[in-house]
């Protein structure tokens, strides 16, 4: 394939590989998002070609793709100029890309969908999307079946329901019951319901406080695999309630990313019956980040018990592979929380190091409420970052898993209650996870070290087991 300028696209030398599906009945797709280009000459029409090429660098080359929205710098008045942008963008900047053989799926987004008269353009421009969203939403909002793959496309910022951060749910929840047969369901949208990366403003970097919760209950109880968005420039997972939050947003935007977490993407995703596999590739077709979900531990009634007290921290080995692997860290606490706390922490286990350093891993409770707290320190001299989750009541005898996955960023501080619970990630505002913890060679259970502090867990009967591993793309 070549450009009309003659300049190779791609070669038998420079294809990625892809990830493809372990069944015959899977697929695999890629998604990217929030170029902001369209405009001839400007600077994302450089830096959105730079993930094109990667994505036609694929081999094989993907299902379909979709684009949570942002295509164009859009946000004019001018509709006519409006328009010009959105031929530039398919008629120059998306020329490689054969749309007969890879359906180009886009939902809305705050660039291009802006108010009512954007919307009009919106649906003549995707003239060829499904109309069979809700009442006022045609084109705006729709689904597409793929054989065992549901898609549904949600627009969160509708005119009609107050712009941004608004998601309508009825008809959501009326189309997945209807596809309730639907082997997997993936829900797209532009906003996140979730902060990403500690950048929190309800209806313009999240959706509204209202419509997410009721947003998310929807997709928790009919299953949802995952929700994919964009909007904010970052790649970003994490989950809640067993339903995965993918963001991608790395199409083009790279003046306004943090540069020392954040690069230009798209992601490359796979799904079969045994779940979803994603590569997340910069603009040299390097994986950056990767996930293969769900995540598979045996029963914690397996796990090794830890003694109370300070010990060596146990060691596991990494098993050599070619494969992109991570490492998994899960723990087990059980107890009888205090008939009353003053508020001070309570530490279930800590990881540390001799010496002044802080601990670089602190799990246990905090505050009044004994609320599940996680402290990394993996840089002397900085103050810890918090993950804090669920809270227990006074004299509560409770059962909590936690686990640490190196390779979901500050998504990968997860919780469940049980091995048949879901898991969520823990809340936080890093934009950076377990990746950046060095193992400690000590650990203790049930208060910290004795010196400087010992922050003694206060209630009875604690019991700790640990199992550890390695998960592979």
């Amino acid at each position: 394939m070549t450009r009309e300028d003659g300049q190779a696209l791609i070669g038998p030398r420079n294809l990625i590989a892809a990830l493809v599906p372990r069944d015959n009945e899977g697929q695999q797709f890629v998604i990217y998002a929030d170029a902001c280009s369209g405009v001839p000459g400007a600077p994302h029409e450089a830096t959105f070609a730079a993930v094109n090429r990667v994505v036609a660098r694929l081999h094989p080359r993907p299902e379909f793709i979709c684009f949570p929205g942002d295509e164009l710098q859009g946000l004019t008045a001018d509709m006519t100029a409006l328009r010009a942008q959105w031929r530039h963008w398919f008629d120059n900047e998306l020329a490689w890309l054969d749309r007969d053989a890879i359906p180009l799926y886009h939902t809305t987004g705050n660039h291009t969908t802006y108010d009512a008269a954007s919307e009009v353009v919106f649906r003549e421009v995707l003239a060829d999307l499904p109309r069979n969203g809700p009442p006022g939403q045609e084109g705006l909002s729709y689904w597409v079946r793929r054989g065992d793959l549901l898609l549904v496309f949600v627009n969160t910022l509708w005119s009609g329901l107050g712009g941004e951060g608004r998601v309508e749910t009825t008809w959501l929840d009326r189309t997945l019951t209807e596809h309730a047969d639907a082997r997997h369901k993936l829900v797209i949208g532009h906003h996140p319901a979730f902060p990403v990366n500690g950048y929190s403003g309800v209806y313009q970097r999240e959706l509204g406080p209202e419509d997410g919760r009721a947003f998310w209950r929807v997709l928790v109880r009919h299953r949802v695999l995952a929700y994919v968005c964009s909007h904010m420039l970052a790649f970003d997972v994490q989950v809640h309630e067993g339903v995965l939050q993918v963001l991608t947003a790395g199409a083009g935007t790279t003046h306004l990313m943090p540069k020392e977490t954040e690069y230009l993407h798209c992601v490359q995703a796979a799904l079969d019956a045994t779940g979803l596999r994603y590569q997340v590739l910069d603009t040299n077709g390097q994986v950056r980040e990767w996930l293969s979900w769900p995540l598979a531990l045996p029963p914690a009634e397996t796990w090794q018990a830890l003694p109370h007290g300070e010990q060596p921290a146990p060691a596991f080995a990494a098993v050599p592979t070619d494969r992109p692997t991570a490492d998994l860290i899960a723990w087990q606490f059980r107890g009888d929380c205090t008939m009353e706390s003053a508020g001070d922490a309570q530490t279930l286990l800590a990881g540390w190091e001799p010496g002044p350093g802080l601990s670089p891993l602190w799990i246990g409770l905090l505050g009044r409420e004994q609320r599940l707290g996680i402290l990394l320190s993996p840089q002397a001299g900085r103050s810890p970052h918090l993950w804090h989750g669920p809270t227990f009541a006074p004299g509560e005898s409770f059962t909590v898993q936690v686990a640490i996955h190196t390779g979901m960023g500050p998504g990968g501080l997860l919780w469940r209650r049980d091995d048949n619970a879901p898991w969520s990630s823990l809340t936080a505002a890093a934009s950076w996870g377990a990746e950046r913890l060095t193992w400690p060679t000590r650990w203790s259970v049930g208060h910290e070290r004795e010196e400087p502090t010992e922050q003694p867990f206060r209630g009875s009967g604690l019991q700790v087991a640990w199992w550890s591993g390695q998960v592979q793309l």
